[in-house]
This record gives C-alpha cells, structure tokens and sequence, in this order.
C-alpha cells in the first residue's frame, strides 16, 4: 500500500494519531552501561509495557541524531547507529504494522538526496523521512521512492523558525499574490504531492494560527502532516486536533508528536523509580488527546 493508507490504516488501528518520538538521551536513560545497552534495556521495557497495556501510537519517530553522536567512527566505534538498529528492529516485532518516521532532515541535490533517500529507505528501512525544501525540487523529489512518505519542513516549531518562513514573498506556484513562505512552501508541497502519494508536511503544534492555515489548504488534499511542538515546547495536542476537524482535515494522515514528554518526562537525572509508570502515563494522555473518533 502507498504511504498515505499505510497512515490512514494504523489510525484505524490505533484509533489515534500520536506519534512517539525515540530519542535517547544517555545522561537520564535508567539502567547500567553503555550507550547501546541502556537504549536496548529502556525500549525493550517500554515497548513491552505498552504491547501489554495495549497501548500504542500511530506513528514511531526517531531522531537519528540522538544516536548517531554516540558513534565515533574513526575509532571503529558505531555504538550510536547499532542501538538505532535495535530500536528499529523491536519497533518491527512489537509494532509491526505502525509506521516509522526516520527524523533526519537531509536535503541535497540531485545524486546527494538519492544517497540521503537509499540511507533512510534502504539502509534503515524507514517508512518516511523528514526533508528540507531550501533547494526547491531538486532536494525533495529524490525522496520520491514508491510506497514511502516524505515530510517536508512547512512551518517549524522551533522559535527560529519564523526568522525565515514568515518571510513575504510572490508565490510562482500560485501566481495571483504575496504570501508568508511557509505557504509558499505548503503550496509546493502540494504541487509534489500530485506528482507522488505521501508528499507531505511538517507543520509545529507552537504556532497555532499558521497551522490553522496550512491545514486548511491542505484539507481534501490527502497530504500528510507531522505535527511536533506538544508537550514540553508547549503546544496542545488537544488545540490541535481542535484545528484539523475545524479544518475539515483528514485526521487520520495527521501523526501529532511527543519525544521527551513520553520517554524521560522526568527531564533530568536522577532518574526516578517509577520512570516506567511515568513513561506509561505520559503516552496514555497522548493517545487519549489524539483519538480518531471525537
């Protein structure tokens, strides 16, 4: 199936549209030893807390920096890629039919973001991956493998963000007015997405009003949406879901994400003794917020 239903199935399936970041941190991971065996000991427990409670997301999101800084390969040391490996390989035995977001942002050109797109599809066996568009087609379209997403950067939610995509310009897609960048952009992406199924948009949950305005547009559009920002950088998953029913958006190919909220909401060592409970509790709410059905 291509990306979009493969979206649209595992909401079903879960009957919600959160998506869990896994990014670990070595310094409040619980557990004894390396990198790669503390990762290994904290997932295995979390993921099997969660197939037992039955609880799951609809989407997994991996940010492959939080690994790879871990490898020092001059040294012959891929501590970092191996527990990523891992992680990828539990999520396919617990998990199997919820979709994997390979959190990357590359981008390059031509040859390069081929390279970029065999790492993450063939090399990691992601489902999708995430893309900047600075470089206009040339950097996203490489991405384009079949049956695979791509989530390209619309409208961040960082705070920088804005520095560049509230920028005003002529739109050459629509040709008719001045817009903010990031509609610009979403303009584009819908352009790809009629080129490819599962072309879609990162969009950040700290920016309400510019989010209401992407989903608008998108609705009806089948373009997917990521949707970072909940929790600790202070967007709502509830405002959210708010915005794309309002919207008329397909909930379904939205995946609204957590990362450190749901796997060290504690923040910083120590860690504290009930951390699996912790863990447990944060993705409950996360799951209860982003139901399917309202």
């Amino acid at each position: 199936m291509d990306y979009v239903e493969l979206l649209r199935q595992s909401a079903d399936y879960t009957g919600n549209v959160a998506c869990m970041g896994l990014d670990p941190v070595m310094d409040v991971l619980p557990g004894e030893g390396g990198f790669r065996d503390r990762v290994n000991g904290f997932f295995e427990k979390l993921f099997r807390r969660m197939k037992l409670e039955g609880v799951s997301p609809a989407a997994f999101k991996p940010n492959i920096g939080y690994y790879v800084i871990n490898d020092r390969p001059r040294d012959e040391n891929f501590e970092g890629s191996q527990a990523l490996a891992d992680v990828l390989d539990m999520l396919s035995s617990f998990f199997p039919s919820i979709p994997v977001i390979l959190d990357s942002k590359r981008g390059d050109i031509a040859k390069s973001s081929l390279n970029y797109a065999k790492e993450a599809f063939e090399g990691w066996g992601a489902d999708a991956v995430t893309v900047s568009p600075y470089m206009g087609s040339d950097s996203v379209l490489p991405f384009a493998f079949a049956d695979k997403g791509i989530y390209v950067l619309n409208r961040t939610s960082n705070p920088g963000g804005r520095e560049l995509q509230n920028i005003l310009t002529i739109d050459k897609v629509e040709e008719r007015d001045v817009y903010p960048l990031y509609i610009a952009v979403a303009h584009h992406i819908a352009a790809w997405a009629g080129e490819h199924a599962g072309i879609g948009a990162v969009v950040g949950a700290t920016s309400m009003e510019e989010l209401k305005a992407i989903v608008r547009y998108y609705a009806g559009k089948d373009i997917p949406t990521l949707i970072p920002g909940v929790g600790s950088q202070g967007g709502s998953a509830q405002d959210v879901m708010g915005a794309l029913r309002e919207a008329s958006y397909d909930v379904r190919l939205s995946r609204i994400n957590s990362s450190s909220g749901l796997t060290h909401p504690w923040k910083k060592a120590p860690v504290p003794e009930d951390w699996l409970e912790m863990c447990m509790a944060s993705l409950r709410s996360l799951v209860a917020d982003t139901q399917v059905k309202a």
